[in-house]
C-alpha cells in the first residue's frame, strides 16, 4: 500500500484545486437511486487549458464488509481548447464535473480519482450512511 500513497495524492479540496469533490444527498435510502456529483476545482478553479487540464474522474464504491470496490463509472474530458490552429485556439473546453446515479443495499465508502495531465492522480473519499 505504501506505493499507492506515492501514486495517489490527497489533500483538502478547499485548498487544493486537483482534489475530486464528492457531493451526496444528506439522506440516502437503502436500495433507492441517488445522485453522486464529483467535480474538480469547486473551491479553487482548475485551469482546464490545453497545457493543464483534468483528463478524467473515476468513481468506485467499497461496500462495508466487502474486500473489493465496485467501479461506479468514469467520465473523460476531451476538449481542452486545442484545435488545428494550436493550443487554446478553440472555443470548446470541458469542465471536470460528472454525475453518477447509483443505489446500494449497504453503507460504505465512495472513492473518487481524478487525473491531471501535469500533476498526476488525486483521490478523495466520502462515507455513505443509509437511512
Amino acid at each position: 500500500m505504501s506505493n499507492l500513497d506515492k501514486i495517489f495524492q490527497k489533500s483538502d479540496w478547499k485548498v487544493e484545486k486537483h482534489v475530486p469533490v464528492i457531493e451526496l444527498p444528506e439522506k440516502i435510502e437503502k436500495g433507492k437511486a441517488f445522485n453522486v456529483r464529483v467535480s474538480v476545482g469547486k473551491e479553487i478553479p482548475h485551469p482546464n487549458t490545453t497545457e493543464h487540464h483534468i483528463r478524467y474522474i473515476e468513481l468506485f464504491f467499497l461496500p462495508e464488509g466487502e474486500k473489493y470496490p465496485y467501479q461506479v463509472g468514469k467520465a473523460e474530458f476531451d476538449a481542452h481548447g486545442e484545435s488545428t490552429k494550436g493550443p487554446n485556439t478553440s472555443t470548446v473546453y470541458t469542465e471536470p464535473v460528472a454525475l453518477f446515479v447509483m443505489k446500494t443495499e449497504k453503507p460504505g465508502t465512495l472513492i473518487a480519482f481524478s487525473l491531471c495531465n501535469i500533476h498526476g492522480l488525486w483521490t478523495n473519499e466520502e462515507e455513505i450512511k443509509l437511512v
